[in-house]
């Protein structure tokens, strides 16, 4: 199999290094093209394979329960190295799967320099892939270079779409004052790896929230020329943008106070808690969940030490705001990825119209294993529908319905959830024949989708759809 020419993929993020790995997984040569350290982008900082930028979590680990536990799932039996290294870098944080992201990015790295089909060629490609190159992957991800993103819009005749993204602030946790804060997951809930007091939580009375709120839509923020015709991503708004929205927004979003009791005044519910997140493996950085801000760096750091626990507050990280672009994949990308103005080229990632760390790695493992597929000659079906994996393939290739009033860019990045699963074909069994409502009847949803995938992928895999992993 090694006498094959090489399947070239550009860009060694998350969905880049994913989708090498299942390429030299299965016996084909692969050339990953990656231009940092050589030239960084706005949002990195290291040359470092699969660099989170923005938080460090992977969100919930629930395969019973969850969409986005469901592909966790999935992936790892697909042989996912995204998974296989977040899993062993995983920290304490509930139910949700939260890496030391410093670790995991040196794990990929360390992973795919060690994989002898793979070349590593640390240099920008500028401009279109060369013919020579033969089959390529493009996923270059939300901060694709300049002469790349013009060139594909070049080619298709799309104008680009974009959004952006906002980062929150990292702190050090020494400079957390403790007296005032407690650590504690909503509703005690202890995940995998933690103890059920996995955040840093910080208490409001309504006076604080109400002066915090006021002086987060009167701090100066960074603002771009483009910044009205720009539509953000709902799942990663910034707290301004939130806050905008009226003022029991960020209470009801991610400042709410449910689920969690101060032991240092147990009698007196807080109005609103901001929590943080731990971010490193050595437990001295914590992230603090929910605040990505566009506010001017000294604007946050006087706003963000109002908040009680945190009024010594040091920063390894303050926030800031980056970019992305993605293709109207519908129109543009055909079934397997290809583009379908020059199908040599393939695209995986959040260049697609994923949103999120998981769902960017699993198209590149999708794509990643069509490349393989069709290198070797073998037959490639897409999982079903009805896995989360097939559901987020179907979202981005063909399930998207274009409508005169929206117009023709009218699609936009998602977070794999279930609303993108077919329907049960009957509602699932009530337990001893009790009438289910709200959380509880949702719930029983939840968990027959996820059934029904597990049941599907293994059908899929008994299939051998796919050129498997070695």
């Amino acid at each position: 199999m090694t006498d094959f020419p090489p399947i070239h993929v550009v860009g060694a993020g998350l969905a880049g290094a994913e989708a090498a790995w299942q390429i030299a997984r299965a016996g084909v040569p692969v050339a990953l093209h990656e231009m940092r350290p050589l030239r960084q982008t706005a949002a990195h900082r290291t040359g470092g394979f699969a660099e989170l930028v923005c938080s460090n979590s992977f969100r919930a680990d629930d395969a019973q329960g969850s969409a986005i536990g469901l592909l966790h799932q999935e992936m790892r039996r697909l042989g996912s190295l995204i998974l296989t290294s977040a899993d062993a870098c995983r920290l304490p944080a509930g139910g949700a799967l939260a890496v030391d992201r410093d670790g995991f990015s040196a794990r990929v790295t360390a992973a795919l320099e060690a994989e002898p089909l793979a070349t590593i060629l640390r240099e920008e490609v500028e401009g279109l892939p060369p013919p020579e190159w033969g089959e390529t992957i493009v996923a270059t991800g939300p901060l694709t270079a300049p002469a790349l993103a013009q060139a594909v819009a070049a080619l298709t005749g799309e104008e680009g779409l974009a959004f952006y993204d906002a980062i929150a602030p990292v702190v050090h946790f020494d400079s957390i004052d403790m007296g005032a804060a407690w650590m504690q997951s909503r509703y005690d809930k202890a995940g995998p790896g933690g103890t059920g007091a996995d955040y840093v939580n910080c208490p409001m009375t309504r006076e604080q929230y109400e002066t915090f709120v006021a002086g987060l839509l009167a701090g100066e923020k960074t603002e771009f020329k483009d910044f009205e015709k720009t539509p953000y991503f709902d799942g990663c708004l910034p707290i301004e943008v939130m806050a905008e929205r009226g003022p029991e927004t960020l209470r009801h979003g991610p400042f709410k106070p449910v689920g969690l009791t101060n032991p240092h005044d147990p009698a007196v519910k807080p109005y609103a808690v901001v929590q943080l997140r731990q971010d490193n493996a050595l437990g001295t950085l914590y992230n603090m969940v929910g605040c990505q801000t566009k506010l001017k760096h000294g604007a946050q750091v006087e706003l963000f030490r109002t908040i009680p626990g945190l009024e010594r507050a040091e920063f390894a990280r303050l926030g800031g705001l980056h970019r992305n672009t993605f293709l109207n994949s519908p129109k543009l990308l055909d079934p397997f990825f290809r583009l379908k103005a020059l199908p040599r080229l393939r695209f995986a990632g959040q260049i697609t119209g994923c949103e999120g760390y998981v769902e960017s790695a699993a198209v590149g493992l999708i794509v990643g294993r069509m490349a393989a597929a069709e290198r070797l000659g073998a037959p490639f079906s897409p999982p079903p529908a009805t896995t989360a994996l097939g559901a987020l393939i179907n979202h981005i290739t063909a399930g998207h319905i274009e409508t005169i009033d929206a117009g023709p860019r009218s699609f936009q990045p998602m977070n794999v959830n279930f609303g993108l699963f077919p329907p049960l074909d009957a509602p699932p069994p009530r337990p001893q024949g009790r009438r289910l409502r709200g959380p509880e009847k949702a719930a029983l949803r939840k968990a027959a989708l996820c059934a029904r995938a597990a049941a599907d992928l293994d059908a899929w895999l008994r299939a051998g759809p796919a050129a498997a992993p070695a």
